[in-house]
């Protein structure tokens, strides 16, 4: 009866969602949609990962690539969108000491990034619309071998992420610049200088230094925000063009493919998704680092001034390495192999190495630190991008990307290791660090299950990646399936591994649901009653 109990009311009843502001409720509805499409992603990627060693009989092979499609997507813009995107509506405000710009918005981002992923995620299950994540012209356009109806869904799907994401960088700079009714004029042109790294890039050339009106971290937030807007254009352009040839062949027109210039459209595809890649995910995880690292030590950030330079450098790296996606392209130009694929990729080494010296430096600072959760998943997060971005850089080499382009690796070591280790452990740091602010003091129900979510996910993301990587060198192509079981030892191995990643998101999921209890979970999605001022104007 006691675990029935707190099942339905959570860990010693300490959770009332009636007692939430707006704000709260927000940031809380956006972690449980992230977390919801993670269970996705990670049971998705299970089914695939055991395909790849026996063919599972309810999944036919089409099926298994239209999954292939959509796992990354779901991936990026239901799991990991909705939480960044709900801890930053929380962040931003909490640090800027006033109230989000619009909770309305707020509400309006989560519905369609929830409903958008939803919609391109079943298009995808109904239909198979499999033109793989990295949609090459014509692929996407291709009705022989796709179903328009579906790939016209698809679109529809990725479009309204997108005008989510759209409000979402609205939001953020409203929120940065604005003034709230009853308050002091703000210095809007001064805040959002501040916020973009206009006002140090001028402090170093004039004698009268200006002060950062904007914190670090909200700062980070601002950067990374210019690279979703940019993002968001892109793709929604992208997915305008190819729903163009979608509704002309729904109402019996064939416009020629041969009309787009297939390596222009790949150039401007890959600028785009890149700016997630390799601008969004180091600039947001950056900035997220240095917060965490300041609130776990209690110490201001190290080197604070070279780190907003960094983040600014990494900004205007972040739209100049996209080429490296091209460099088995034999007809990319040279040039841009060189300067974009390879040196200015390069340049990445140097500004997420600061940030992780920075990071690791701040924490040093205040040893002896207790090993809390925070802490633990915020170095297991350096310790996936330690081993991630270098495998990148490899990558990033002319003849080594001959190689392993096209292999296992670069989904193994870099693009897993990278979001699984690196990134959703800082994201975990980061719930955990914001939970009981979030939910005014409630308790986690179980330390242990806290460490056993931490060693599973640690493990398994690792161990994953390495296991795709040895198969990738020993030349198991990515995007293909083997039936001769040639490379099963690794396929099994990673399989295993990903079964750990399974159990350490269950843990975590359940020791979520205890603290908080179902109707904690449920009234997170009730309208707030109280109408007292924010928590975050209040800090």
């Amino acid at each position: 009866m006691s675990f029935i109990k707190t099942f339905i009311d959570g860990e010693e009843g300490l959770f009332k969602s009636d007692t939430l502001t707006p704000m709260q409720k927000l940031t809380l509805r956006f972690v449980v949609v992230g977390l919801i499409y993670f269970g996705f992603v990670v049971i998705e990627g299970m089914l695939m990962r055991l395909y790849e060693v026996k063919p599972l009989p309810f999944i036919t092979e089409p099926q298994f690539f239209a999954i292939l499609t959509a796992h990354p997507l779901v991936g990026i813009f239901g799991s990991t969108y909705s939480i960044v995107f709900g801890a930053f509506l929380f962040l931003v405000p909490f640090l800027m000491k006033k109230p989000l710009w619009s909770i309305k918005l707020g509400n309006w981002t989560l519905i369609l990034v929830a409903v958008g992923t939803f919609i391109f995620w079943f298009a995808g299950f109904v239909s198979h619309y499999a033109p793989l994540y990295t949609l090459y012209w014509p692929l996407p356009a291709d009705f022989t071998q796709f179903s328009v109806w579906g790939g016209t869904f698809f679109i529809v799907g990725i479009a309204l992420v997108m005008v989510g994401s759209a409000f979402f960088v609205l939001n953020i700079f409203k929120t940065i610049t604005y003034t709230p009714d009853g308050w002091e004029k703000q210095p809007s042109k001064a805040l959002l200088a501040s916020a973009l790294g206009i006002t140090g890039f001028r402090n170093l050339f004039t004698k009268n230094k200006k002060e950062h009106l904007v914190p670090l971290p909200v700062a980070a937030v601002a950067r990374g925000s210019v690279d979703v807007a940019l993002n968001t254009a892109i793709i929604l352009f992208t997915g305008v063009l190819i729903l163009v040839f979608m509704v002309a062949a729904i109402m019996g027109f064939d416009l020629k493919s041969t009309a787009i210039d297939a390596l222009l459209y790949k150039n401007w595809f890959w600028w785009g998704l890149d700016l997630i890649a390799d601008g969004l995910v180091l600039i947001f995880v950056a900035g997220t680092w240095y917060l965490l690292a300041m609130m776990i030590s209690g110490k201001p950030l190290f080197m604070q001034n070279i780190a907003r330079a960094a983040l600014l450098v990494e900004l205007v790296v972040s739209w100049t390495v996209w080429s490296h996606h091209l460099l088995s392209d034999q007809a990319q130009p040279a040039y841009l192999k060189v300067l974009s694929g390879e040196m200015v990729t390069a340049f990445e080494l140097i500004t997420q190495g600061l940030a992780f010296f920075i990071t690791l430096a701040t924490l040093w600072s205040a040893r002896p630190l207790k090993m809390t959760n925070p802490l633990k998943f915020l170095l297991g997060g350096l310790l996936g991008f330690a081993l991630a971005v270098p495998a990148g850089i490899m990558q990033a080499d002319v003849g080594l990307n001959r190689i392993l382009h096209n292999t296992q690796w670069i989904v193994g070591p870099h693009v897993h290791v990278a979001i699984l280790v690196g990134l959703t452990m800082t994201l975990y740091s980061a719930i955990y660090i914001l939970f009981p602010l979030l939910t005014n003091g409630a308790k986690l129900y179980s330390q242990k299950l806290a460490n056993i979510h931490f060693w599973c996910h640690l493990i398994g993301g690792i161990g994953m990646g390495a296991f795709m990587g040895m198969a990738g060198l020993n030349g198991m192509l990515r995007r293909s399936l083997y039936i001769n079981g040639e490379f099963n030892t690794y396929m099994i191995l990673a399989a295993l591994s990903g079964t750990l990643l399974l159990i350490g998101f269950l843990v975590f999921f359940y020791n979520i649901v205890m603290s908080v209890g179902i109707k904690g979970v449920i009234g997170i999605f009730t309208p707030a009653k109280i109408k007292t001022k924010e928590l975050i104007a209040s800090n």
